[in-house]
This record gives C-alpha cells, structure tokens and sequence, in this order.
C-alpha cells in the first residue's frame, strides 16, 4: 500500500474512534444537564398526575439504567436512528435535514469570503511587515476580534435595514415568495434549477447581512493567522534565494510563500468552517435564520434531551470530519506527513 492510501486508512480509523468516543461523552452531558425534561415538556396539570410522569418516562426509557439508555441510543445511532424530538415527536434526523442546509447556504459563502480576503490582506501585512498596511490591517483585526459578533449583527441590521433599507430584516424568503420545490435545500441552488430568478435574488438579498456579518467575524480571526505564517516562509532560505536569483515578488509569493504556508491556513480554515457549520445561534436568533443553531436553542429551552444529543453529535461529526479532511489535505499538500 502506497504511503498516502495508508496515511488516509489511520486517520480514518483514528476518527471513528474518536466518534465513538463522543457518543460517550455527549451521552453524559445531556445526562448532566440539571432538571427533568417531563417537567419541561408536560403541562402543569399532566405534571400533577404521577401515572402521566411514569408512563412519560417510559416511553423516552428515562426510567431505566443509564449504561442500557446509551446502549439503546447507540444501537439506535448504528441504524441511522438519532432518536424522536421530545418537543415536537418527529425524528430528530429529519427536523436536522431541514436545519442544516440554512446554516450551510450562510456558512460556505462566508468562508470562501473569509479565506480569499484573509489570505490576500494576511500575504499584504506580511510583505509589509511593520508599515503602514501592516499596521493599519492589524488594527482592524483586532477591532473585529474585540467586537461582541451580536452587537456587530444588530448594528448591520440596523445601519442596512431600518437606515438605509438595502437589505431585508432576516429569514431566508420574502412572505410574498414560497419557498422553492427542496432539492438541495438550498434556497439559491433550489430557486435556480426550478428557474425562479425573482426568487434567487431574494434569497441572496436575504443571504447579504448574516453572510457580511459572519464573514468579518471569522476574516478577523483568520487573517491573524497566515500573516503569521506567511511570515514564517518568508524568513525561510530558499525565499530569501529565489529573491535574490531576481524572480519577481508575484512569482515568489505564489510558488513558494503561498504554499509552504498552505498548511496553517488549512489548519486555520478548517475550524473555521467547522465552527460555521456548527451553526452560529445569535446570528441566527438576530437574523431569524432557522439554522442548527436556532435548532440546538430550542431544544436547550425546551430540555428536549434527543434533540441536544443530536445536534451535539451533528458538531461533533462536522468537527471531526473537517479535522480528517484536514489531515488528508495535510498529506497531500506535504509528503513528508504522510510518513511521519
């Protein structure tokens, strides 16, 4: 077996070792969350009735041993069965297929905007380590690290909305419009193969804030990064060589410095994009964006117990699965790691 195939093969396995682990540990949590979830999802009268609370607690096996719930959860977890919604009592799979797509139609473009912009202005502080550009580019990230990402979201919707009325005040569709036929779940991708340009448009007038908003909130994160590693190629020998062979500094970046700093920002835009994909729950309560992170705030309000467990399994898998997907890129981009 060549060293990539058996590179990829370990991190594979590491990685379904590491979801079983979080089986476990997610198990626990929700275990460890205080108060009685038949007290949150019966009415003051059925709580009255012991009979009601015992045959409650039946049905959702919360009166049996814990290591027969989690085997019974995990059972059900190996058959692609994530449980029923206390809350609302449809499966918990379905309702996070129609939570997910919102949060990915916000979360990709917000990354593609993140990386391209960051790796631009981190490579342009770099080269101008110490002047003015470097500076002023740092000053800026830090002022979007400070900046609280709710208060930054209310002040866009404020300044773009109710000032200047550019943009719509949130959810996915204007009520005028309904939603396109669900294919992808996407309202841009879906409204585009049904051939409804009108609501295309709307859907991505509706995309601008949440999008705006996200993409500062993570550019102030990322560009901290590969300005630091652009940085650290730029020190390297065989930069400071091909400088001086007279190569032109386009040529120098893009060769050498961009690559060889590959790696951290991988490294750097894979949790970022986990950490989108995770759902962002004030951007999505501010904007009335019915993503997993308005999801996983109605099933903690709720103590719909199936529910916190999934949506904390679904992080965990993003989490995971983009931290594999990184290793592998990882190995691609240097073959040294594939041995190591």
């Amino acid at each position: 077996m060549n060293a990539l195939p058996r590179f990829v093969a370990r991190k594979v396995a590491i990685t379904a070792g590491l979801l079983l682990g979080v089986t476990v540990l997610t198990f626990l949590l929700v275990q460890a969350v205080p108060g009685d979830p038949s007290l949150t999802n019966l009415s003051e009268t059925a709580q009255q009735d012991p009979a009601i609370v015992a045959a409650y607690k039946a049905k959702w096996g919360l009166d049996k041993p814990l290591p027969v719930q989690y085997a019974t959860y995990l059972t059900n977890l190996l058959h692609g069965d994530l449980g029923t919604s206390q809350a609302t009592g449809n499966p918990i799979l379905s309702e996070l297929v129609r939570y997910v797509p919102a949060t990915l139609e916000i979360a990709l473009p917000a990354l593609v905007l993140s990386l391209v912009i960051s790796v631009a202005l981190g490579m342009w502080a770099a080269v101008r380590k110490d002047r003015a550009a470097d500076q002023t580019i740092r000053a800026a990230a830090l002022t979007g690290l400070s900046t609280p990402p709710f208060w930054l979201a209310i002040v866009v919707l404020y300044v773009f909305f109710y000032k200047l009325g550019l943009a719509p005040n949130g959810g996915r569709l204007a009520t005028v419009y309904t939603p396109p036929a669900p294919i992808t779940g996407l309202y841009t991708v879906d409204a585009l193969l049904a051939g409804r340009t009108i609501v295309f448009w709307d859907a991505v007038a509706h995309l601008a804030l949440p999008v705006l908003v996200l993409t500062c909130i993570t550019v102030s994160v990322l560009i901290r990064f590969v300005r630091s590693a652009m940085l650290e190629v730029l020190d390297q020998d065989y930069v400071k060589a091909a400088y001086a062979k007279g190569l032109p500094r386009f040529t120098v970046l893009r060769r050498h410095v961009l690559r060889a700093g590959l790696v951290q920002v991988v490294t750097v835009g894979g949790l970022a994009l986990a950490s989108l994909l995770s759902g962002t729950v004030l951007i999505e309560q501010i904007y009335s964006w019915p993503g997993i992170g308005q999801y996983a705030y109605r099933a903690a309000l709720n103590l719909d117990l199936p529910a916190i467990m999934g949506v904390g399994l679904f992080v965990a898998f993003v989490y995971t699965l983009v931290n594999l997907l990184v290793d592998v890129l990882y190995g691609v981009i240097d073959p040294r790691i594939r041995v190591s």
